[in-house]
């Protein structure tokens, strides 16, 4: 009882904390009026994305928000999220890491939330940038990229040549989870029997707990109590990953040693001749969560949307059909798609932007942390708060977007914008400083996989209307998924 009543007293001095701070500081952004000790949280009802959204349609694209104790905006407009991630970039360049992070010392060595004036961060920055996402590099690995494309258009063809129905968001991550661990470590995931099942379930549990809101982050002085379990579940997850990357980098160290030794030539070889090197200063602990943070990232996001895109193009034919017709007189009889095929393929590429914006990968972006008190937009958004940049309402947005509930590809033709964190409309990795670093891979590849799949086989899709009417429907997480698989049946072209 004197444990619990010392807990509400924590409670109640932090919330004075934080109102007391609110008076002192400047002009806030408009927002709900926050009830006492739990703020908005209450109001936060069912997907956050789409809450924070509707609040928006009342207190506009920049909002303020108070979870429990801790202070958030909400951006919901490109030209705000412009001012933050751009403008005000050096402001808001650190992550907000949530509760759940703090596990097995993720949150001391990984990239995605160690501190942008980190050494660290600069260090594993500059080594994804120049040694692994470079198109030199991405050069290098064509060929395995062109591999994993072929077993997946023969993993295909059996379902069609049996005349059967398949789960294509299962095939598109096994085909992610090859190129991953074949680009990283040189191995086949078929040879670690039911690894590929029990990495998929670590992964969507990863991202699915990731998202969940969480008390921990509403209220610090709660988190020792992780009364969601999420800490617990995350830290289950992340460290069956972790062992298993130990295992492989362990067991690569040992061959190493040995004078007949040969280099593979991947990510795994890069990075311990790297270590072993003076230029960079790298850890074999920080290799470890480093190969897991592209693990997590490099699989699920990849996969996730070309499932969506596979979903849309089922449910248009007409869409279907002109992209199938682009890629015969582009292609011929070319069975695969290339790197240096993509530019070629305008209407691909619009579709994957289309794609990116009915169903964002990340509908909140990964949300940042005010470093200090910045003004924007003539508000003051206070040191420390959390910053959201909602881009999935963004995506919905009808003064930005013609129909924007409809699918149309044909929107982006013709036009210049594109994903790559300039065009704040369409900005599915971020921008700035903490854009994705493994864009590069994950589009080219995102764009190979729809292509195979669209050039060598049309489509039936399992069931009549219903099947239709769920097909949009979504989980939120960090990873936005679909929650009824896409179930299809392929036909040889």
């Amino acid at each position: 009882m004197g444990t619990f009543l010392l807990y509400i007293a924590a409670l109640i001095a932090a919330w004075a904390v934080v109102v007391l701070s609110r008076r002192r500081r400047g002009k806030f952004p408009p927002g709900p009026v926050p009830l006492p000790i739990f703020g908005n949280a209450f109001q936060i009802r069912g997907d956050p994305h789409k809450s924070f959204a509707e609040l928006a349609k009342t207190y506009g694209p920049l909002m303020s928000l108070r979870l429990g104790t801790q202070n958030a905006v909400v951006i919901s407009s490109p030209e705000i999220a412009m001012e933050v991630l751009q403008k005000h970039g050096q402001s808001f360049a650190n992550r907000s890491i949530p509760d759940a992070a703090n596990n097995h010392g993720h949150e001391k060595v990984s990239w995605n939330v160690m501190p942008a004036d980190s050494a660290g961060w600069k260090r594993i920055r500059k080594l994804g940038r120049e040694k692994l996402f470079s198109h030199q590099a991405l050069q290098q690995t064509e060929g395995q990229r062109q591999e994993r494309l072929r077993k997946l258009a023969e993993h295909v063809r059996g379902f069609s040549e049996r005349g059967q129905v398949m789960n294509v968001g299962e095939a598109t991550f096994t085909t992610m989870m090859d190129l991953v661990f074949s680009t990283l470590f040189s191995i086949d995931l078929t040879d670690y029997g039911d690894a590929k099942k029990e990495f998929r379930e670590h992964i969507n549990s990863f991202t699915r707990y990731a998202g969940v809101p969480n008390a921990s982050d509403f209220f610090p002085v709660l988190a020792p109590l992780d009364l969601q379990g999420i800490r617990r579940k995350i830290g289950y997850h992340l460290g069956s990953l972790l062992d298993f990357v130990d295992g492989i980098i362990e067991k690569r160290i040992r061959e190493r040693k040995e004078s007949d030794y040969q280099n593979k030539n991947d990510f795994l070889d890069t990075l311990l001749d790297i270590a072993e090197g003076t230029e960079y200063d790298l850890t074999i602990k920080e290799i470890r969560h480093f190969c897991v943070d592209l693990i997590i990232a490099g699989a699920d996001t990849s996969a996730a949307t070309t499932e969506w895109a596979m979903a849309e193009l089922l449910l248009h034919p007409d869409k279907m059909a002109k992209l199938k017709a682009e890629l015969k007189s582009v292609l011929g009889d070319k069975n695969s798609v290339e790197g240096s095929d993509i530019s070629k393929l305008p209407y691909l590429q619009a579709t994957i932007n289309e794609v990116f914006r009915c169903h964002p990968v990340a509908p909140l972006l990964g949300p940042r942390e005010a470093g200090e008190d910045t003004l924007v937009n003539g508000y003051t958004i206070p040191k420390n708060a959390k910053v959201i940049v909602n881009f999935w309402a963004i995506t919905r947005d009808p003064n930005i977007w013609k129909n924007p509930e409809s699918f149309e590809p044909e929107r982006f033709l013709g036009k210049d914008t594109n994903f790559e964190g300039q065009y704040f409309e369409l900005i599915p990795f971020g921008s700035g400083r903490r854009i994705c670093p493994g864009m590069p891979l994950a589009s080219r590849m995102l764009f190979c996989m729809v292509a195979t799949l669209c050039h060598n086989f049309t489509w039936e899709l399992e069931g009549g209307v219903e099947s239709k009417l769920r097909q949009r429907e979504d989980v939120f997480g960090l990873v936005l998924q679909k929650r009824f698989p896409l179930r299809a049946k392929p036909i040889n072209v």
